[in-house]
């Protein structure tokens, strides 16, 4: 095979320790290799730094493999062209797995550039990543202690939830005190309604009154502190995503602008995809990386149903959440009627991966081009095939017992 890069260096990553074979072309274009083991303390990145450049690498190349690839990277992207591969794209021959085998292996694949380098955003990106990454657990925290509230207050016997229709607004948390406290009646705790749901302080009397026991009452304390918690951090957390965000607000105005992406979800987009779009070679290549479009299954000439892979699952779910969001809120629009008959004929979950798809297909025009949302109308599913949609129509009137006769307008 043709050499492609004459000296390059394949890293076997672990925790504690770091496998770096350096692959240079010697006398007769033949590969002479040398090992070397290495730590992963700071110092020991910088040995390895001054090692691979006394060495004359160009191109460093590793696994990603967990998070540990990540010192590594940033110890070393400001001196090399550095490679971050998918580790299942580079698997080594079954029965050859040893650290040195695979070091030296990766080596061998950059010689001859046999590895597609993954995307690794830049440094600010990557900041931002991950704390919107951070962000997603705190609300999944907040979520599963909200659950297991619901979880204790129905264990009990405390119908608040088929009552009110937000246990954690401002009327439902302080019925959850005053169940907390003890000492108040049913009638009283029914009371502590505001707004809407005072006309319905009979049927919260009668979802309030069953007594709780000590421990439930201590759970309901310990889960209601954490709840508020996790709040106040999710509100920092947000204050500080708002000044990380600041240099790319160009960008988050354009994301706001698509129905379904609000604050959060612009953010993420930014966080996982970064502003420049240059770094995917189409827009089908972006769609393909998150695992948004539909996998490749053809076997002996036949063509079978393909599933999405896993992809960037934070962008892929913040992606459908806008999916299923957007044409709800965009009205009469080319996602709800294309949404309206995916869902008719594929299911409603299979209907929102697709607009998920059309909605990062956007999102790679619109970065790559500074432009705004442009909806192509409700009616452009008719418009781009007037044919087909004609000769639909007919056979329906036809069905419905009609003698149908087509003739084109005048212009």
């Amino acid at each position: 095979m043709e050499v492609v890069v004459t000296c390059c260096a394949g890293l076997d990553v672990h925790q504690v320790s770091i496998v770096a074979c350096v692959n240079s072309t010697g006398r007769g274009g033949r590969s002479h290799k040398e090992i070397r083991t290495f730590g992963t303390m700071r110092d020991d990145l910088v040995a390895l730094r001054e090692w691979l450049v006394q060495a004359g690498c160009t191109l460093v190349a590793m696994e990603s493999t967990g998070v540990y690839w990540k010192p590594v990277h940033a110890a070393l992207e400001d001196h090399f062209e550095v490679i971050v591969a998918n580790a299942q794209h580079i698997k080594n021959v079954p029965g050859r797995k040893t650290d040195v085998k695979d070091c030296a292996w990766i080596s061998d694949l950059t010689r001859h550039g046999l590895i597609a380098p993954g995307f690794v955003p830049p440094r600010d990106i990557r900041d931002l990543r991950d704390l919107s990454r951070y962000r997603r657990k705190l609300k999944d925290t907040q979520a599963g202690e909200r659950n297991r509230l619901i979880k204790v207050l129905e264990t009990a016997g405390i119908k608040l939830a088929g009552v009110a229709s937000d246990v954690f607004g401002v009327s439902g948390r302080a019925m959850i005190r005053a169940l907390i406290e003890g000492n108040a009646t049913p009638e009283a705790m029914a009371r502590l309604a505001r707004g809407k749901l005072r006309a319905r302080q009979a049927d919260l009397a009668r979802a309030l009154d069953t007594p709780l026991g000590a421990h439930q009452r201590f759970m309901l304390r310990t889960q209601l502190e954490r709840i508020e918690q996790a709040e106040a951090d999710l509100e920092r957390v947000d204050a500080t995503l708002v000044t990380m965000v600041a240099p790319y607000e160009r960008q988050m105005r354009l994301l706001m602008s698509i129905p379904g992406v609000d604050w959060v979800i612009a953010v993420i987009i930014i966080a996982e995809i970064g502003v420049d779009m240059s770094v995917f070679a189409s827009a089908a290549h972006l769609v393909s990386w998150a695992g948004l479009c539909p996998g490749s299954h053809v076997s002996a000439g036949k063509t079978r149903g393909g599933k999405t892979r896993k992809g960037n699952v934070f962008l892929k779910t913040a992606l459908i959440t806008a999916a299923i969001t957007g044409p709800r809120r965009a009205g009469i629009s080319y996602l709800a009627e294309k949404s309206r008959r995916l869902t008719a004929r594929r299911g409603r979950m299979r209907a929102a991966v697709a607009i998920a798809h059309k909605l990062l297909v956007a999102i790679w025009h619109m970065l790559s081009d500074g432009t705004f949302y442009q909806d192509l109308g409700a009616d452009y599913l008719d418009r781009v095939d007037r044919a087909r949609t004609a000769k639909h129509l007919v056979r329906r009137l036809d069905h419905l017992g009609f003698d149908v006769q087509l003739t084109e307008k005048a212009a």
